[in-house]
């Protein structure tokens, strides 16, 4: 593992996951490649369940992870690969938290095919009872684990190794922290809300359609 995104999810870790992938930074791991990717998913559950020894499988064949899961276990990971460099994703908590509950949240809670089960068991095992203890709808104390989180990746990893980033800086930071030469194409943004809820959607419809 050579990146290692502990930042959480919505905070632009998908357009992250394609910068460093355009970048040669992967194969990158990301939350939304495992619905239906069972075995992994199984992996990360024994890992949320205090197998931690799973994640070596878990992130067989990646260089580089970012956003859930691999944010749930960003201090394992660290100290697993004390040679990665370690990005941090942030924006506004506000806007992160909006972001969130009409995209993310709203998805886990509605309908979903029967062969979407193990994914969802593995998000809420990481992301909604692993990271927000079962009460991200309070608003405030989510956002206040949004807080804490990124205060413990800043005082736990070193100033040389870490990256602070917003993805709305673009290529120059992340290149220069990487050693990468700016490329000439835009930097990629992407899976703004309402283009989450329409991939959702379209998720659905194929597992509707599988199921007939």
């Amino acid at each position: 593992m050579n990146i290692i995104g502990a930042g959480f999810g919505r905070t632009g870790t998908l357009s992250l996951k394609t910068a460093l992938e355009r970048l040669g930074e992967g194969p990158c791991a990301h939350m939304l490649p495992l619905i239906g990717d069972d075995e992994r998913c199984r992996l990360f559950l024994r890992a949320a369940a205090g197998e931690l020894d799973c994640l070596d499988r878990a992130f067989d064949g990646y260089r580089a992870t970012v956003d859930w899961p691999g944010a749930y276990f960003w201090r394992h990971l660290i100290a697993r690969h004390p040679d990665a460099g370690v990005i941090l994703t942030v924006r506004d908590p506000r806007e992160w938290y909006a972001s969130v509950e009409r995209t993310i949240w709203a998805a886990g809670r509605g309908p979903a095919p029967p062969e979407f089960a193990v994914f969802r068991r593995m998000g809420e095992a990481v992301v909604w009872t692993g990271t927000f203890d079962g009460r991200f709808g309070d608003r405030a104390y989510a956002i206040e684990v949004f807080d804490r989180h990124n205060a413990a990746v800043r005082a736990a990893v070193p100033a040389g190794r870490l990256l602070e980033y917003r993805v709305a800086d673009g290529w120059g930071p992340l290149c220069d922290f990487l050693g990468h030469p700016v490329p000439a194409e835009p930097f990629p943004r992407l899976n703004d809300s309402a283009t989450f809820q329409e991939h959702v959607r379209e998720l659905l419809a194929a597992g509707e359609a599988d199921a007939r």
